[in-house]
C-alpha cells in the first residue's frame, strides 16, 4: 500500500474528528457568511505528483477553495429552489459515503429494502397509492426524463411499437401539451428523442395565472383527432407556484387518451399543509410523478424521486440485459428502474430526516416557509419602488421594479443584493417582464432572515432610483 494511504488509514479516526470540526464550525458560521462570494477563485493548480494525506489535502481546501464557497445551505439563500440540508439528513448523508453501498442491487444488503421502505413513506407523505413505485434519481430533471421516457414508451404500445428496442425514430411525431412546462420538459424530451419541438403549450388562466386552461386543453386533444399524447401537468410552477387542476385535468382521461406525467419537484410539498393541500388533489390519478428531495424536503444533492403507475414500462425501458444482474422478477433491483447501473444510496439522508422530524416536523418547514414568503411580499408590496408580480401563493415571491423593469436595471437588482452578502435571488421573466424571484424553502430560515431580505432588497431598490 501506498504509504500514504496507509498513514490516512492508520488515522481515519483522527481525520474524521478533523473534518467533523472543520464542518462543523463552517455550518456554525453560515449565517454570519456572505450568502453568495463574488472574489475571483484560485487559479487551478498541476495535478501534485506526491500527495499531501488526507489532512494536508483538508488544509489546502480551508485555504484555498472553502472561502470561495456560497452559502447555498444558508437561510437567505433563495434563489432557484434550494433547500439545506437538516441535521439528521446530514447525518444520513454522512453515513451514505461511510457505507459507501451500491443501492442498484439487492443481493447482499438490505440497502435496498431501506430504500423502498423511504419510498413508501414518501409516497404516503404526498397523498399517493399503492399503485405508484418509486425510484431514486439525482433531481427533478432526470425525474422528469424517466417520466418521460416511460410515456414514450406507452405511446409506442399504443400504436403496437415496443420503442425501448425499435428506438424513438418508429416512434414518429409525438405531442406534448402543457400550460407552463419547467425548462426540464424540453431537455427531458431532447434526451429521450421525443424532441423539444414537440412540446406544445396550451393558453393559461387569465389574471396573470400560470395554471393551464383545461378548456383548452381539451380543445388541444380533442384536435389530435384520437392520438395518444402526453400532458405534462404542473403542481407548482417555478415563477408563482401555480397548480394546474390535477383532478379536472386527469378526468379527461375519460374521453381523451394521454399520459399524464404531473411535475410537483417542489410543490407537491404542499401535500404536508392542510392549508394547501387540496392543491395536490388529483395527483393520484398520474401515470408519472417528479418530486425533488433537495428542494423542500431538505437533504443533501443530489436526490429526487420518480414515481409511476406502470412499473412494467419502467423495466422495459431501463432493465440491464446482463448475466451478472440477473433478471428483473418480482420486485426489480433499482438497476432495472433507472438510468444509473451504479448508484450511492441517495434514500438514506431522506430516511434519516423523515425518521427524525416525521410529518408534522416536515410540515412546520414547509408552513413556516410559507409564512416567511408572505411577509416579504407584503413588505415588497409596500416599496414604494417595487411591485409584485403575482400573489404569494405559496413559498414563492416574484416581483420586480415599479418604474423601468428593463433587463438589466433588473439584473442590476439582483446583482446588487447578491454583492450586499445579505441575500441571493435569481431572475425570472413573466408576463413579458423582467423579474426577480425569492424562493424560501430552507429549514432554517426565520423571520429575522426574512427582515434582512427585505431590507437589502429596500436598500438596492433605493439604490437603483438615485
Amino acid at each position: 500500500m501506498h504509504p500514504v494511504l496507509a498513514d490516512d488509514l492508520s488515522r481515519l479516526p483522527e481525520l474524521l474528528q478533523s473534518a467533523r470540526d472543520f464542518a462543523a464550525r463552517e455550518v456554525a458560521e453560515i449565517e454570519a457568511r456572505p450568502v453568495v462570494q463574488r472574489d475571483k477563485a484560485p487559479d487551478p493548480r498541476p495535478l501534485p505528483t506526491e500527495g499531501a494525506g488526507a489532512q494536508g489535502a483538508l488544509s489546502r481546501f480551508a485555504a484555498s477553495w472553502a472561502p470561495g464557497f456560497a452559502a447555498t445551505a444558508g437561510p437567505r439563500y433563495l434563489g432557484f429552489v434550494t433547500g439545506g440540508a437538516t441535521p439528521a439528513a446530514v447525518t444520513g448523508d454522512w453515513l451514505t459515503s461511510a457505507y459507501d453501498q451500491n443501492a442498484a442491487g439487492g443481493d447482499g444488503s438490505s440497502a435496498a429494502a431501506l430504500e423502498r421502505e423511504t419510498l413508501g413513506w414518501l409516497r404516503e407523505l404526498f397523498g399517493l397509492g399503492e399503485a405508484h413505485s418509486g425510484a431514486f434519481v439525482t433531481g427533478a430533471t432526470m425525474s422528469n426524463t424517466v417520466g418521460l421516457a416511460l410515456a414514450r414508451e406507452w405511446l409506442g404500445d399504443r400504436r403496437g411499437i415496443r420503442v425501448s428496442e425499435a428506438g424513438a425514430a418508429a416512434l414518429g411525431p409525438v405531442d406534448v401539451l402543457s400550460g407552463s412546462p419547467h425548462s426540464s420538459i424540453p431537455k427531458a424530451l431532447s434526451v429521450v428523442g421525443i424532441g423539444r419541438d414537440r412540446l406544445r403549450t396550451v393558453p393559461v388562466l387569465p389574471s396573470g395565472r400560470e395554471a393551464v386552461d383545461v378548456a383548452r386543453l381539451a380543445e388541444a386533444l380533442e384536435a389530435l383527432d384520437g392520438r395518444p399524447a402526453v400532458v405534462v401537468a404542473n403542481a407548482g410552477t417555478v415563477n408563482t407556484v401555480d397548480f394546474d387542476d390535477l383532478r379536472a385535468i386527469a378526468a379527461l382521461k375519460e374521453r381523451y387518451d394521454f399520459w399524464l406525467h404531473v411535475d410537483a419537484a417542489f410543490g407537491g410539498f404542499a401535500a404536508l399543509s392542510p392549508e394547501h393541500a387540496h392543491l395536490t388533489d388529483g395527483i393520484d390519478a398520474a401515470d408519472s410523478v417528479c418530486v425533488d428531495l433537495h428542494k423542500w424536503l431538505n437533504v443533501p444533492y443530489d436526490a429526487a424521486v420518480q414515481f409511476t403507475r406502470h412499473r412494467e414500462l419502467q423495466v422495459r425501458v431501463f432493465h440491464n440485459a446482463s448475466p451478472y444482474l440477473g433478471l428483473p422478477t418480482g420486485e426489480p433491483d433499482f438497476v432495472h428502474l433507472t438510468p444509473e447501473n451504479s448508484r450511492r444510496l441517495r434514500a438514506l439522508p431522506a430516511w434519516f430526516s423523515l425518521a427524525a422530524y416525521g410529518r408534522e416536523g416536515h410540515r412546520e418547514i414547509v408552513e413556516r416557509n410559507v409564512a416567511e414568503a408572505r411577509r416579504l411580499g407584503e413588505g415588497i408590496a409596500r416599496v414604494p419602488g417595487l411591485r409584485l408580480l403575482a400573489p404569494v401563493r405559496l413559498n414563492v415571491v416574484c416581483f420586480t421594479l415599479a418604474g423601468s423593469a428593463t433587463e438589466e436595471r433588473v439584473h442590476a437588482l439582483g446583482r446588487a443584493v447578491a454583492e450586499s452578502g445579505e441575500a441571493f435571488l435569481t431572475p425570472t421573466f413573466l408576463d413579458g417582464t423582467h423579474a426577480l424571484r425569492a424562493a424560501f424553502s430552507n429549514w432554517r430560515t426565520s423571520g429575522a432572515d426574512t427582515d434582512r431580505v427585505l431590507a437589502a432588497v429596500t436598500r438596492a431598490a433605493g439604490e437603483s432610483e438615485a
